[in-house]
């Protein structure tokens, strides 16, 4: 009887020494001034845990305080007894600043060849991270392409983010994948998806829980991405999951995905404070803009997408919901909502 390559003792082996001696995290910090200091206390200390019980030296956790607040003396408080690393922001520039603030510290230690990104809340749990290393090993040996992202596929998005988010992150999610098509078609670089659609034809591009080899995690956080003539929330705040993808395809990076487990309910939620029309509008624009999309393309992904979205069948309000972000989409790309033909065009049976 033979045995799986896949589970041979050595291969196991060497990715459970690379979890634990050759993989960095950042967890990222951020609350609101009026938020309890010991409820985000215990939030990120339980996080914190998580990945200590993983990983073999404390160092190799970052908490990235994405600027001034109750975050500071939280991450400083945890550090002091832990041992991780603390790096905070000057000003609250947004989640990305946060995570590029923390990877840059990571990355001055060359014994990790893995970073993972990681949010405060407790909704990315740390003994998934083997599955993460072993997938992107795996792809590397196969392809011999050092240029790997796993982004961590949730078996149900509306389970912990709710009936309106996971429709409207769904709009986002078809709109990168059509953008990442067109480029595919008009550079003449096939998209390679062996990794990640196995059983998914849909990946999860805005899943926060993501590994990055150590030239993707460059490539993607060195330097402040583009904003395209955006304000910079949609790049730095909005778009977060977008830019990772989307920097690191542009890089040359395969793109993988592991299923990973979720929360039947998010514990905390700062998108929830967020106008939702712009934020996901902004989910569009900025990969779309980055990818050089024309404008009736967008629009046409639109059309496409908007009747076969479950919300839209909760008239009249889901259907108002995904109008605004359409509306929104539209005029920062130069076009009158007003002129364009009507949402929801769609065919008499299904």
């Amino acid at each position: 009887m033979s045995v799986s390559p896949f589970a041979t003792p050595s291969r196991l082996a060497s990715a459970l020494h690379t979890v634990r001696h050759a993989t960095g995290v950042v967890i990222t910090v951020y609350f609101r001034p009026d938020h309890d200091p010991d409820a985000g206390y215990a939030l990120v200390a339980d996080t914190v845990a998580m990945y200590l019980h993983e990983v073999a030296h404390p160092a190799a956790l970052c908490l990235s305080v994405d600027g001034p607040g109750p975050g500071v003396a939280v991450a400083r408080r945890i550090a002091a007894t832990t041992g991780v690393r603390v790096v905070e922001g000057e000003v609250n520039r947004g989640k990305f600043a946060a995570l590029a603030l923390g990877m840059r510290d990571l990355l001055q230690n060359p014994a990790l060849a893995y970073f993972a990104a990681v949010d405060q809340d407790g909704d990315h749990f740390a003994n998934d991270l083997l599955n993460f290393i072993r997938a992107a090993e795996h792809v590397r040996e196969q392809t011999g392409n050092d240029r790997v992202v796993v982004m961590g596929n949730r078996l149900s998005r509306h389970r912990p983010l709710g009936f309106l988010r996971a429709e409207q992150e769904e709009l986002a999610n078809r709109i990168l994948f059509d953008a990442l098509t067109y480029h595919a078609a008009v550079t003449g670089a096939p998209l390679r998806l062996q990794y990640l659609t196995t059983q998914d034809a849909l990946p999860d591009f805005h899943a926060g829980y993501k590994v990055f080899s150590r030239p993707s995690a460059h490539a993607v956080f060195d330097h402040e991405p583009p904003l395209l003539d955006l304000p910079p929330n949609a790049a730095l705040r909005h778009a977060i999951e977008a830019v990772m993808t989307v920097e690191a395809h542009l890089d040359g990076a395969i793109l993988a995905a592991v299923n990973r487990r979720t929360f039947d309910e998010q514990p905390i939620s700062l998108f929830a404070a967020l106008n939702r029309a712009r934020l996901h509008a902004d989910l569009i624009l900025w990969p779309c803009l980055r990818l050089g999309v024309p404008p009736h393309f967008v629009a046409q992904w639109l059309d496409n997408h908007l009747p076969a979205l479950l919300l839209g069948t909760l008239a009249p309000q889901g259907q108002a919901e995904l109008v605004a972000i359409r509306d929104l989409v539209l005029r920062d790309l130069g076009l009158d909502p007003d002129q364009a033909p009507p949402p929801f065009r769609r065919p008499r049976f299904v």
